[in-house]
């Protein structure tokens, strides 16, 4: 018998959907090559997911401790202190309840990095840890130099143009404003960065380093990184029927947080020509203020392309008055409206030709997987410095500026995706993403960097649980 057909393993998720969705692949990947997966998610209601579309992973809820707690009236940092207690708890508990029934009990947890505290619970029962990271290795990087101490707060490593005087070269593309807000905009978030820097506290505990990444795209960090931590690149994390299609059924992440308007987005999809429509989409969190709705409707209604854009049911408040009313709903309009959709389905659609995104780093791979340009406008967190990425070093997009206002215009915004769609770097700009595109392909592939990493993974969990 294959011995890692006893091998079983761990899995927890922070949950929200971009830390979800990478972990989910990740384990997919796991179980096609024989380990047995149980995959937690902390969450107090199920009612909202649509499972996971695999019986080659077993899922279980576990507490999140929000039961009997109003979570709108906690902000964002007593928040994930409240998650980091309860969940401790809770996974402590399933952990040694699997210890005790389990033939072959699990002896390796990997968790989201984001969850640093999962690694002392698995320490606790003897366990080894693999930190899991869903953010890029140049963020990831600049965390960690955080908190070494290297960079100061608020940031002070530039030169007179305002340019980051720190190592490797690459980051020198980095503008005052282009690292994560976190770092830069520490009035605006209080606390949060301390909790952010406290995951790099127990990371050297941890047995492996893995990045949803592959070694193509951030060759020089990856490098970098290397001489000091040892990591393995696994990604890009997307369903494999976008990328090397071996995975059978793998059509899908198969677990949303969101119910997602299909149907009606393919059909109007299908009505419009090839590469002529522009997908807008700012991820499962971040939000727009009234005022940059209105701009992002007016740009929307001068630019010359179609436009499909997803608003969540949370945020249709902010939208100007009787806009979605004035689209219509026949498939000759403009532009359609939907609460959520399937981003891959619409990404892979011919129609196509452009995506508008917030640049979180799941919507950043996926155009990138994908090969559809990008227009970018970054919110909050790592976002501008995965759109610096986009438009300055693998030069697949453009980015867009906010005004003094802290407003994208909507001349800014008509005026990138005109380009885009129909000017001069537009061209440059799509063949470097049909390049990026194939090169995601190859790293997943048999033989690729992924591939290769997660095999010396899966290899290294072996020899270790034997």
């Amino acid at each position: 018998m294959d011995p890692v057909n006893d091998i079983h393993v761990l899995v927890l998720a922070h949950p929200s959907q971009g830390h979800v969705n990478p972990m989910l692949q990740f384990s997919k990947r796991l179980a096609s090559n024989g380990l047995k997966v149980t995959f937690l998610i902390p969450i107090s209601t199920k009612k909202s997911l649509n499972l996971v579309n695999s019986c080659s992973i077993h899922v279980e809820y576990i507490s999140d401790g929000y039961d009997h707690v109003e979570a709108d009236k906690l902000n964002l940092v007593e928040s994930l202190e409240h998650f980091g207690v309860s969940v401790s708890q809770s996974l402590s508990d399933f952990i040694q309840k699997h210890q005790s029934c389990q033939k072959n009990p699990a002896k390796v947890l990997i968790y989201d990095a984001f969850d640093r505290w999962a690694l002392d619970v698995a320490l606790e029962h003897g366990m080894h840890g693999a930190a899991f990271f869903t953010q890029s290795c140049v963020v990831s990087w600049i965390y960690h130099l955080a908190h070494k101490g290297t960079l100061k707060f608020p940031v002070e490593v530039a030169d007179e143009q305002g340019r980051v005087l720190s190592d490797p070269p690459v980051m020198s593309v980095l503008g005052m404003n282009d690292f994560p807000s976190f770092l830069v905009e520490v009035d605006h978030y209080p606390g949060a960065l301390k909790l952010i820097l406290e995951l790099f506290s127990n990371l050297p505990k941890a047995k492996w380093l893995l990045f949803n990444t592959f070694t193509e795209l951030e060759e020089e960090l990856v490098n970098w990184m290397g001489n000091e931590w040892s990591m393995m690149t696994v990604g890009p994390t997307i369903p494999s029927v976008y990328m090397d299609k071996r995975l059978e059924d793998d059509t899908d992440y198969g677990l949303s947080l969101f119910k997602p308007e299909a149907e009606a987005c393919l059909r109007w999809l299908d009505s419009k020509p090839p590469g002529s429509t522009v997908y807008i989409s700012f991820g499962s969190v971040a939000s727009l203020g009234e005022d940059q709705m209105e701009e992002l409707v007016s740009g929307l209604r001068s630019m010359k392309s179609h436009f499909l854009w997803v608003v969540r049911e949370s945020e249709e408040k902010n939208l100007p008055r009787n806009f979605i009313q004035e689209l219509g709903s026949d498939d000759d309009s403009k532009g359609l409206v939907v609460r959520w959709c399937n981003q891959l389905q619409v990404l892979s659609h011919g129609s196509v030709g452009c995506f508008m995104t917030h640049c979180g780093w799941n919507s950043t791979l996926e155009g990138l997987s994908l090969g559809v340009p990008m227009v970018a406008m970054p919110q909050w967190t790592d976002q501008p410095t995965n759109a610096t990425f986009i438009a300055e070093v693998w030069k697949v997009g453009l980015r867009i500026r906010a005004n003094e206002q802290g407003l994208v215009t909507g001349e800014e915004i008509e005026s990138c995706v005109n380009e885009i769609m129909e000017g001069g770097r537009g061209k440059e700009i799509r063949e470097n993403s049909l390049r990026w595109k194939e090169m995601a392909k190859l790293a997943v592939d048999e033989g690729g960097s992924s591939d290769k990493m997660i095999r010396e993974f899966i290899s290294s969990v072996v020899d270790l649980c034997q």
